[in-house]
C-alpha cells in the first residue's frame, strides 16, 4: 500500500469500525517508541540520500520483528543500530553513492567510508540524547562493518545485517533498485535475491526473505500482469 492509498475511498460505518480490534490486540502492529523517535528525528538529516531514509524505516520494521524471533538479540542495541546504520552515506559525495554498490563493479572503499562515518555519527547522536555508553559502543561496532564484514559478531549484528538485506526484497526495495540502475522488476528481483538469500544469518530472516521473494515472483508472472 502506498502512502497515497491509505485514505479509503469509502469510510467504514461506525458499526464496522467498532468491530476491528485495537492495534494492541493484533500481532505485528507497532510503531516507533518515544526514544526511537528521538533517534530518528536526529538521524533523518543524515539519511536524505539514495532513499536511505525510507529504507531505514522499512529495515527498522523488519528488525522489529526479527529481534523478537532471534534468541539473544537485544532490541536496545538492534533498533537504534538499524535506524542509524546508513547515516554515513551522507559523508560520501552523492554522485559516487550508487557506484559503491553497482552490480558488476562497486567501490569497497566507499562502502567502508560510510561504515566508519556511520559509526561516528551514530555515537554522536546517541550521546546527544543520553544513551547508555555501553550500548553506544555495541551499536557503533555493528554499524562499523554492517556491509563489509562477512560474519556476524553477535545475535544483534545478525539481526541488523539481515534486516538491512531483506529490505531489498520488499516492494519498496525492488522498486528502489529498479530506479537506481534502470532495471525491470524481474531484473531487480534477481539482483536483489542473489545478494540476499545466501547471505542471511537468522532462520527468521531466511523465512521472511522467502516470503517477500514469493510475492515478487508472482508480480512478474504473466497471469498476474494480465490482471493489472
Amino acid at each position: 500500500m502506498t502512502p497515497a492509498s491509505r485514505t479509503p475511498q469509502h469510510t467504514a460505518d461506525d458499526d464496522l469500525a467498532a468491530a476491528i480490534p485495537p492495534a494492541a490486540e493484533v500481532a505485528g502492529v507497532f510503531g516507533l517508541s518515544a526514544p526511537e523517535r528521538r533517534i530518528w528525528s536526529r538521524a533523518k538529516a543524515f539519511l536524505d540520500v539514495r532513499n536511505n531514509d525510507v529504507h531505514s524505516l522499512y529495515a527498522y520494521g523488519i528488525a522489529r520483528q526479527l529481534v523478537q524471533l532471534t534468541p539473544g538479540a537485544d532490541p536496545d542495541v538492534v533498533l537504534p543500530a538499524i535506524l542509524l546504520h546508513d547515516t554515513g552515506w551522507s559523508q560520501v559525495p552523492p554522485e559516487l553513492v550508487l557506484t559503491a554498490i553497482a552490480p558488476g563493479g562497486g567501490r569497497p572503499d566507499l562502502v567502508r567510508t560510510h561504515e566508519v562515518e556511520g559509526a561516528r555519527i551514530a555515537s554522536e547522536i546517541l550521546r546527544g540524547i543520553g544513551y547508555d555508553e555501553g550500548l553506544i559502543r555495541r551499536i557503533a561496532a555493528i554499524i562499523d562493518g554492517h556491509d563489509s564484514r562477512r560474519e556476524a559478531l553477535s545475535a544483534d549484528d545478525a539481526v541488523v545485517k539481515d534486516a538491512d538485506k531483506i529490505w531489498r526484497l520488499t516492494p519498496h526495495g525492488i522498486s528502489t533498485v529498479m530506479g537506481w540502475f534502470g532495471l525491470t522488476h524481474e531484473q531487480a528481483h534477481r539482483l536483489c535475491g542473489y545478494r540476499v538469500h545466501d547471505h542471511l544469518f537468522t532462520d527468521a530472516g531466511r523465512a521472511m526473505a522467502a516470503g517477500f521473494a514469493a510475492v515478487a515472483s508472482i508480480d512478474d508472472e504473466p497471469e498476474r500482469l494480465a490482471l493489472s
